[in-house]
């Protein structure tokens, strides 16, 4: 058989040979497949906030416990990322996919039938577990089905439509769920969408692993799980605890501690778990860059816009979930169409930064809420703005972040870009709020707590905190601008041969 040479960025190069890549033939399919996963992951990170009163109510825990529902989920998804990248180049990637998301759906059933907080908690734990396992498997599986440069843009523009958008579409079913069922079928959905994306996986995928003859790396796994888990703990306890507190920079400084220890043993290990040449490529460090900081920003816009929506314009949670519907529109369109034609052509640089200042200029729009805004004046044409910016930055960065990698470690970078977006919305839960919090207090200083006054403080709160996230979306496009490549991604080695 013949097998069409595959230029870097070459728009028309396919692979023919059925043998080296099996999917080819199905790769639409596939990414429907792969679409799904990523989207019950994407939806678990958002739909859980708004069915977290419900279920409070309901097991009658406390406020000071309510934030571990969320961060138990982060600390394990975060923590086990690398190594669930490293374990779908090792045992093959179908493999690790299924069992996320077979592991993913029964965390999720015990989570919806729990009559306790402590198995509510260890549910999630288990869901940050089992999703680390299957997220980069899933961005791995893409990047070795679509091997001719257009495709993969457009593919990578869906995918990145998904990861944008599905926050604000789990407000929404959050919020549809809650209000007309139970908010134990927050947890419950997961399974349908685990059931429908196992039963096309087994039927779709070939088994690759890019890892033969290789182990895996037990001290750079126990340092970077242990970095890891430290840095999102110690950001989690800044929401409860003051920045001063050894609560919150005992662990930071732990975190800086093993993450070095980590880097030192990836340098020195026959088979590292995240080999430097991932790591320090300029263009993939851009990207990596790029969603973290796209992940500070996007938790600000739905964060602190559903507080506004719900608590100063009286919407219903599903009100407010629909609110972000034509965000999610622009986002898509933008990440699907835009990226998929100037991507393969001129590579990521031009949009990136592009995309960054859009999506701030949305943000400083959205300073000018006051107490007298409403949705139509003063928030639609701000989302519409930002989901256009964020749509341009994520799907060419998720490309870049994955591009020209060897098929060994197609799973390991597919981890490091999940890792950064992760890490960039613990981060953002962390300092956002405290920023928020603090511009709260200074607006009450010297006045009486009325509800006018209580309302305005708010408002505040919110638009201080849009301005920073602005500024660092700022700070985003430069950095992306400096470290992206101009010019046509290379396409990634070939994958292994099925098994």
């Amino acid at each position: 058989m013949t097998t069409t040479t595959n230029r870097p960025g070459a728009a028309g190069a396919v692979h023919a040979d059925p043998v080296a890549h099996p999917h080819h033939a199905r790769r639409w399919a596939i990414l429907g497949v792969l679409g799904l996963a990523q989207l019950m992951v994407v939806l678990d990170a958002t739909i859980v906030n708004i069915a977290l009163p419900s279920a409070q109510r309901a097991l009658g825990f406390s406020n000071e416990y309510r934030q571990w529902i969320v961060t138990a989920y982060a600390l394990a998804f975060g923590a086990l990322l690398p190594l669930g990248g490293r374990v779908g180049d090792l045992i093959g990637r179908k493999t690790t996919l299924i069992v996320g998301l077979v592991g993913f759906a029964a965390a999720s059933a015990a989570g919806g039938a729990a009559q306790g907080f402590g198995t509510l908690v260890g549910a999630r734990a288990a869901q940050g577990a089992f999703g680390a396992l299957l997220a980069p498997a899933v961005l791995s599986l893409l990047t070795t089905t679509f091997t001719d440069a257009k495709e993969r843009a457009k593919a990578f523009g869906i995918y990145g439509a998904i990861a944008g958008a599905g926050g604000a579409t789990g407000l929404l079913l959050g919020g549809v769920l809650t209000e007309y069922l139970d908010w134990r079928w927050c947890m419950y959905v997961n399974v349908l969408f685990a059931v429908a994306a196992t039963v096309g996986a087994a039927s779709l995928l070939h088994n690759q692993r890019g890892g033969a003859g290789s182990r895996l790396d037990v001290p750079g796994t126990l340092t970077v799980s242990a970095g890891l888990f430290s840095l999102v703990y110690g950001f989690a306890n800044a929401e409860t605890h003051a920045w001063g507190s050894p609560a919150v920079w005992g662990w930071l400084v732990a975190a800086v501690a093993l993450l070095a220890a980590f880097v030192v043993i990836e340098t020195r290990v026959a088979h590292p778990l995240v080999p430097l040449r991932v790591l320090l490529d300029r263009t993939r460090g851009g990207a990596l860059l790029t969603v973290l900081t796209l992940g500070v920003g996007m938790f600000a816009v739905f964060l602190f816009l559903t507080y506004y929506l719900q608590q100063n314009l009286g919407f219903s949670p599903i009100r407010s979930g629909a609110a972000f519907l034509p965000m999610i529109g622009a986002l898509a369109v933008t990440a699907t169409t835009a990226t998929s034609v100037v991507v393969p052509r001129v590579g990521p640089r031009p949009l990136v930064p592009a995309g960054f200042l859009i999506a701030a200029g949305g943000l400083l729009w959205l300073t000018g809420l006051d107490v007298h805004s409403g949705y139509a004046g003063s928030v639609l044409g701000p989302l519409i703005i930002t989901g256009v910016g964020i749509g341009l930055a994520m799907a060419p960065a998720m490309t870049a972040g994955t591009s020209g990698v060897a098929a060994q470690d197609a799973g390991v970078a597919s981890a490091l870009v999940n890792t950064a977006q992760q890490v960039g919305g613990s981060v953002g839960t962390a300092v956002l709020s405290t920023i928020a919090s603090s511009a709260l207090t200074h607006a009450l200083a010297g006045q009486q707590p009325t509800a006018a006054a209580m309302a305005s403080a708010a408002i505040d709160s919110y638009t201080t905190t849009f301005t920073w996230v602005a500024g660092f979306f700022v700070v985003g496009a430069v950095l992306s601008g400096l470290l992206l490549r101009t010019g046509p991604l290379p396409t990634a080695a070939a994958p292994a041969a099925h098994m």
